[in-house]
């Protein structure tokens, strides 16, 4: 897929690595890149080189948050409702949509300025790992607006309250040891390991059942805003999909190790379909 003119893709034994590409900007997201990410993620969906996607930023940064200048000054100047809607819909569509609900396994790798804007595709992955000393942060009540579009939502999402507002409501920074503290990214590593961790993650993640993994991941996000008696039926229903769905019946396969051929336990590893 290689290089476009905001995001670089490329492929690596089932992994795509997934960069946005403005590192003059500090990956600043503007109204380009938030309708690449659309086109990008579209095109990974059906695109069996990708079974675990990781995105990251290019350069010293993951993303500095939105370009204030291309995505608010510049498209508000125009005066067109219907375009400030188009791009906020785009916006929206990849760093959340889109994302969070990925067919395959996503990880954001954070290397580096991670603020604003960007805290949503951040929550968005399933997973996160980033550089111990990346820099976090929630600016916007230093230049006078709350945080914007769904950034509030995924803080709730992951972070303790006391945690959230503490950034939301002072605007200071944090680094990447804080950050996995509060339980905003799942380990933070040197910088010098941090392709490393991230890797071996998403190979571990390639070597399950696709179908079982997507119908695990997602049965989890519907089920955080579901009773328990709507999460009984979904997650049933889900079960039953997975398994109608699923051609390499990992349901009986998985049964049958633990069961028969007592080639699993609990603890001892991770199931990996591509054993024999």
């Amino acid at each position: 897929m290689g290089q476009g003119d905001t995001v670089d893709v490329e492929f690596d034994e089932g992994i795509a690595w997934v960069s946005l590409n403005r590192p003059d900007k500090r990956n600043a997201m503007n109204p380009a890149l938030n309708d690449e990410m659309c086109r990008v993620l579209d095109r990974l969906d059906g695109d069996d080189r990708c079974q675990v996607l990781v995105l990251t930023g290019a350069g010293e940064s993951f993303s500095a948050g939105m370009d204030l200048k291309e995505y608010f000054r510049e498209v508000e100047a125009t005066g067109s409702l219907a375009l400030q809607r188009r791009v906020r819909r785009a916006s929206v569509s990849w760093q959340w949509k889109q994302l969070a609900f990925f067919p395959k396994p996503t990880i954001a790798m954070v290397n580096g300025w991670c603020f604003g804007g960007a805290f949503t595709p951040l929550v968005a992955c399933d997973l996160a790992i980033a550089d111990e000393r990346a820099q976090f942060g929630l600016s916007e009540v230093n230049w006078g607006i709350p945080p914007g579009s769904l950034v509030t939502k995924a803080l709730a999402a992951t972070v303790p309250q006391r945690d959230a507002l503490y950034y939301i409501m002072t605007g200071e920074p944090f680094d990447g040891a804080k950050a996995a503290e509060m339980r905003l990214v799942n380990e933070a590593v040197p910088a010098a390991d941090l392709r490393r961790r991230t890797r071996e993650l998403a190979v571990q993640l390639a070597s399950l059942n696709p179908v079982v993994v997507h119908a695990a991941k997602v049965g989890y996000k519907y089920a955080a805003e579901l009773t328990w008696a709507q999460s009984e039926d979904y997650l049933y229903a889900k079960l039953d999909q997975a398994r109608l769905l699923d051609p390499e019946n990992g349901r009986e396969e998985g049964i049958s190790r633990f069961i028969d051929d007592k080639a699993y336990r609990p603890g001892l590893g991770a199931f990996d379909r591509t054993r024999p």
